[in-house]
């Protein structure tokens, strides 16, 4: 599957312009983590696109999110690779902890994307632009501030071999890249 097939998909499933702007962000980091390992660009960047594909079809039921959108891209042929990684950025759902480096990155790149938008919506130009990497990580440690998003999750950046500021940083520079296209 290709980009241009997956974004077919991914407006068949997705409605709300939040959560596609969480895809494409989502796409943004993972691309940009797989530049900095050294990894496939390509594939990374789908895993990102598409992980959350099923929300809106299961009601964001975390017992069942990523089950449906594994089966569905499987009838599509998507690289097992990547349905493993989306399958496994759910650890609720999958029943198992995530233990491979593309599992990891697609928890903590999608989840890292949380934590952004909501620092850059309290900055007064609400522009991701602005925010400095300090901002985010300072954010982190405050546990009311986006209080749904996964601490942990972020932190799997650390299994990948990449500190949390170094991580932030990348994050920060790829949604920047596509600010127009997230609104941000």
């Amino acid at each position: 599957m290709d980009r241009t097939q997956a974004i077919i998909l991914l407006n068949q499933y997705i409605k709300s312009p939040n959560m596609l702007n969480h895809c494409y962000a989502s796409e943004a980091v993972l691309q940009a983590l797989a530049r900095r390992l050294g990894r496939d660009e390509e594939k990374w960047g789908l895993a990102g696109l598409l992980h959350d594909l099923d929300v809106e079809l299961v009601n964001a039921d975390m017992y069942i999110h990523g089950k449906e959108t594994a089966r569905i891209l499987a009838e599509f042929n998507v690289d097992p690779e990547i349905v493993d990684a989306i399958r496994m950025h759910n650890e609720t759902s999958a029943g198992e902890k995530r233990s491979k480096e593309f599992q990891h990155a697609l928890a903590a790149g999608e989840t890292i994307t949380g934590m952004i938008v909501a620092t850059t919506l309290v900055y007064p130009d609400k522009k991701v632009a602005s925010v400095k990497p300090k901002s985010v990580t300072k954010r982190m440690k405050e546990k009311k501030f986006a209080a749904s998003v996964c601490r942990e999750n972020i932190m799997e950046c650390e299994k990948i071999g990449i500190p949390l500021p170094e991580f932030v940083e990348i994050s920060l520079n790829a949604m920047s890249g596509i600010s127009d296209q997230i609104g941000l």
